[in-house]
């Protein structure tokens, strides 16, 4: 991040020190906050940390203008997650709840303010069918009705084609694992369901134990292929890991062997190295076997350039270009060369066929 951007990097880390920030700080920061999708979170830690009353009146009404949707959505995804429940409780099966919702159905410091697009959910591969079915019979239609899409969901990805509530119109992912079947790294969902705990007041549905959270967060962020919301899916990582390791003294080596249980050690790795940067984490080193690799000083800086790239303020040299290689670099961690190239011809040429239709 540029200097320009410390404030708001503060703000997150050091949540007091923004009852110290001048107008002239604020003009810059709730732009970049709102922007990033973190103005929500920066009203929510204010609350927290009693500081509403000491910021200056203008500052406050945008700061809680920002933590009116995300408090709206995290209602909404409670109700949501109740129905779902009630959906796949006949199934006998586990439901794990992932991301965005995890947060806020365990109470996640993570879920603080935070925005979310969708409901993300993982079961059994084995039960993906009658999953799909029950959905249906409660509402729920796939939102991908061309055959390509289906055949690419299906064979080569973790999860079916998003589904939409026909009338809540609420959108739900369903995965039965945390990476696509070609993915480079091939991690076990059948470790994460074990560890899985249950969330009170519901029948099937579960969250990942705290370090699968972690994990997947540092998952899914490092093989993003587009770097809008880096910078909240990052502070999120980070708040997950300042909880757990002010709890625990054990924290850290369990988190490393939970990593290497689940072949995720290669995310953690480039994970922490851009919290080190970006948010000064002082995480000791630990015992990720295989998680270097040749070169990963280029990796780490497209990481850090693209986490800039969300304000004009903010945005470190090149780091268009590097938004670009690292969505290059998405698509070749989850298909093989024999797939992939195949597969962006055909969406390229189907971008171009829509764009002659339009025009």
């Amino acid at each position: 991040m540029t200097p320009a951007c410390g404030d708001l990097i503060l703000a997150l880390k050091m949540p007091r020190a923004m009852a110290t920030f001048t107008p002239a700080q604020w003009d810059r920061l709730i732009p970049q906050a709102r922007a990033a999708g973190l103005l929500g979170r920066l009203g929510a830690v204010a609350v927290q940390h009693d500081l509403a009353a000491g910021l200056p009146r203008p500052v406050w009404y945008a700061l809680e203008a920002g933590l009116a949707f995300p408090e709206r959505q995290a209602v909404a995804v409670r109700y949501e997650l109740g129905k779902l429940d009630a959906a796949l409780a006949g199934l006998g099966i586990p439901v794990l709840v992932l991301k965005g919702a995890a947060y806020v159905a365990t109470g996640s410091p993570a879920a603080a303010g935070r925005l979310m697009t969708d409901i993300d959910i993982l079961v059994p591969k084995r039960a993906i069918g009658e999953t799909e079915a029950a959905l249906m019979l409660a509402g729920w239609v796939s939102s991908h009705h061309d055959a390509y899409d289906q055949r690419y969901y299906r064979q080569w990805m973790h999860e079916i084609p998003p589904m939409q509530h026909i009338r809540r119109g609420t959108v739900l992912d369903v995965h039965h694992n945390l990476l696509p079947e070609t993915a480079r790294i091939q991690t076990r969902p059948d470790r994460i369901l074990a560890n899985a705990r249950p969330l009170p007041g519901m029948a099937c549905l579960h969250a990942p134990s705290e370090p699968d959270l972690i994990l997947h967060s540092a998952t899914h962020l490092m093989h993003e292929g587009e770097w809008a919301h880096g910078l909240r899916d990052l502070s999120d990582l980070y708040a997950l890991l300042a909880a757990g390791a002010g709890r625990d003294d054990d924290f850290w080596p369990s988190l490393a062997k939970r990593a290497q249980e689940l072949s995720l050690e290669r995310p953690l790795y480039l994970a922490l190295v851009q919290l080190q940067r970006v948010f000064g984490l002082d995480a000791p080193a630990l015992d990720l076997r295989g998680a270097q690799r040749y070169g990963d000083r280029v990796i780490h800086d497209l990481l850090t350039r693209a986490l800039s790239g969300f304000h004009s303020n903010c945005r470190l040299p090149f780091a268009p270009l590097a938004d670009f290689a690292l969505f290059v670099r998405s698509h070749w961690l989850r298909m093989p060369a024999h797939l992939l190239i195949p597969h962006l011809l055909y969406k390229a040429m189907k971008r171009d066929n829509a764009a002659r239709a339009a025009g």
